[in-house]
């Protein structure tokens, strides 16, 4: 198949019988394998070819009440990071969520499911007894994992994530930002689940190539309350506050957006998103907490539940 096609075309799976699906996911719409998966069943669908989905656990919890939005806005924010309507942690397996999309969105793909043997929904990686493997370069440990549905916010922003070092979604650093100054406010307004570290880094690709930058590195401290999305949207608010003068938001070019436009719209699945941060404090944290909230899809996913 041609690289860089979403969807393989009848040519593609003419001498196709099977189809087997065996890739990893970290529980996050953004993470692009998902929609990999439903072009795959929309191709699958339409050709009448069988799929069969290896299932693998959810590294970060399939604990629903753990699931964070905001939803998407499929009129306009829909894109290859967010196809469909899911919130951005969307505590599913990757077999779950194909039974949903190939029931909800009639794609009528002949669809078998391998389920994974003994896994606990409420756990987490480090909780099954097996070596992490990276699922991709720019997630390098568990702690990136549960960190990303928010770092990777910074996307849209001229914040690094630490992509192309290190740290990769572990921390939040520019050439601009004083290390040790941002980890006091961090430590003293979002300490209840996280501890703030001070830390360096010179990227090597990506944000700031070749450039020392400063920012904090973030440790998660309870992973059963810690609400990644909520987290990643109030830094990226407090940093702005911080400094005005160095703070803008960035277009953030790939493969499927090369403009790089309303990169932030298409992670948040929120139109106009970038003005949710000049709603005074308060308003932004009222409607914070209205997009977040995720009790809707614990309803709409339950008949599709394998664990």
């Amino acid at each position: 198949m041609h690289w860089g096609k979403q969807q393989p075309t009848a040519e593609d799976l003419a001498d196709i019988d099977l189809l087997l699906f065996d890739i990893p996911d970290i529980g996050c719409r953004f993470y692009t394998y998902l929609w990999t998966l439903t072009h795959v069943l929309e191709a699958c669908g339409k050709l009448r070819k069988k799929i069969i989905v290896l299932d693998r656990p959810n590294p970060i919890s399939g604990n629903l009440t753990m699931a964070e939005g905001p939803g998407l806005d499929e009129t306009n924010c829909s894109s290859f990071i967010g196809r469909w309507n899911i919130p951005v942690r969307h505590s599913c397996t990757l077999s779950e969520l194909a039974l949903y999309f190939n029931q909800s969105r009639q794609l009528q793909a002949p669809l078998d499911i391998i389920r994974c043997s003994g896994w606990d929904r409420n756990s987490f990686q480090p909780d099954w007894g097996i070596p992490f493997v990276a699922t991709s370069p720019a997630i390098q440990s568990f702690e990136a994992m549960v960190l990303y549905p928010g770092l990777a916010m910074l996307e849209a922003t001229n914040i690094s994530e630490g992509r192309g070092s290190a740290y990769s979604f572990l921390t939040a650093g520019a050439p601009w930002i004083q290390a040790e100054a941002l980890t006091a406010i961090v430590n003293q307004l979002l300490a209840e689940d996280l501890n703030a570290v001070p830390v360096k880094f010179t990227p090597q690709s990506g944000k700031f190539t070749g450039q020392l930058c400063q920012g904090i590195q973030l440790q998660v401290l309870d992973q059963l309350h810690y609400h990644p999305v909520m987290t990643g949207l109030l830094l990226i608010r407090l940093i702005r506050q911080v400094y005005p003068a160095q703070f803008a938001w960035k277009p953030y070019p790939t493969s499927v957006n090369p403009s790089g436009k309303q990169h932030l719209d298409k992670l948040t699945g929120i139109a106009h998103s970038e003005k949710l941060f000049e709603l005074p404090i308060q308003q932004f944290l009222s409607r914070l907490q209205q997009l977040t909230k995720a009790t809707e899809w614990q309803k709409t996913i339950q008949p599709y539940l394998l664990y």
